[in-house]
């Protein structure tokens, strides 16, 4: 069967799709790369090569297939042993300033029961559409596509369901059309349960990054979900101090109300690298409730995220 060049054939538009051309004893194959088409559009390219090629006296007969290889992207897991511990609003700053990296990053809220991504990016309200029965992203103003259970319940409402629900919500979130991001950031539920096995049995992560505060018992649970990944074989990218050192207001004198470097002691001890600590501030509370995010800018309040992120740039460079 011989090979022929779309483009000699076929008007640039349709040629663009087409990845082999051939055409024997009067019959035409065309393969048509269909990624990120939806049925309809499916549908009006086939029809149309169908519809070209049949034109040509050399074609009796055309054959159209399709075919969508499945893009894949990097899942970066941000975990913690315990709630409470500011990795909703950590993984939301990463996603900024990794965006600001280069990468085109989107982001999944897998806390099915205590969603809070919604309210960090302002978009809370906001419905997903379904494309293909798979789930199309909110968008946010800052340009970071999201998707959490938020987006799919009534504000306040609680969700009573058992592990089984919960595993396939987060499939449903993480197999949704994420069009061109190449690194999706998975921000868990604290702890080592049902979501966190039914993602390292579907979609195993690329790397991790843990969050704690310094006092013991965060790095307890901190470590304790540390050898989750360690079991499933997902690397740990780093670990890092949040709430580390607040500022006085009206003098400026630091104080440390949960203790002070006890993440950076966990990972020198667990030969982890530390990424950084993100300071105790009033301002990145205030931000992540009106949906205005501090990696957004460029001031002092911006860097620790920055920095974090630029290791987790590094790290992700290492892999390729």
């Amino acid at each position: 069967m011989s090979s022929t060049d779309p483009k000699t054939l076929l008007p640039p538009s349709l040629a663009a799709r087409v990845s082999a051309l051939t055409i024997k004893n009067g019959r035409a194959i065309a393969v048509v790369d269909a990624a990120g088409l939806g049925t309809k559009d499916r549908a009006d390219i086939e029809r149309a090569i169908s519809d070209t090629l049949g034109q040509r006296e050399d074609v009796s007969e055309t054959r159209v297939v399709l075919t969508a290889e499945r893009k894949q992207r990097r899942l970066i897991a941000v975990g913690s042993g315990k709630g409470g511990v500011g990795k909703s609003t950590l993984t939301a700053n990463l996603a900024v300033a990794l965006a600001q990296l280069g990468h085109k990053v989107g982001l999944v809220d897998a806390d099915v029961y205590g969603p809070s991504q919604p309210v960090i990016f302002g978009n809370q309200g906001q419905k997903p559409v379904a494309r293909d029965e798979k789930l199309v992203p909110v968008d946010s103003d800052i340009g970071i596509p999201v998707l959490s259970m938020g987006h799919l319940v009534e504000p306040g409402r609680a969700l009573a369901w058992r592990g089984p629900m919960a595993g396939n919500a987060l499939s449903q979130l993480i197999d949704a059309h994420w069009d061109d991001v190449d690194t999706l950031l998975v921000d868990l539920p604290p702890g080592t349960g049902d979501v966190q096995l039914t993602m390292l049995q579907r979609f195993k992560p690329m790397g991790a990054v843990l969050v704690s505060t310094p006092q013991d018992l965060a790095l307890i649970d901190a470590a304790r979900a540390g050898q989750l990944f360690d079991q499933a074989d997902v690397p740990i990218i780093g670990l890092v101090e949040n709430m580390a050192g607040y500022a006085c207001p009206h003098c400026g004198e630091m104080s440390d109300p949960f203790g002070k470097g006890g993440v950076e002691t966990a990972a020198q001890r667990l030969d982890l690298p530390f990424l950084g600590r993100i300071p105790l501030d009033l301002a990145i509370r205030e931000g992540s409730d009106k949906g205005t995010l501090p990696a957004a800018g460029d001031d002092l309040l911006a860097q620790p995220f920055h920095d974090i992120a630029a290791k987790i740039h590094a790290w992700i460079g290492a892999q390729s």
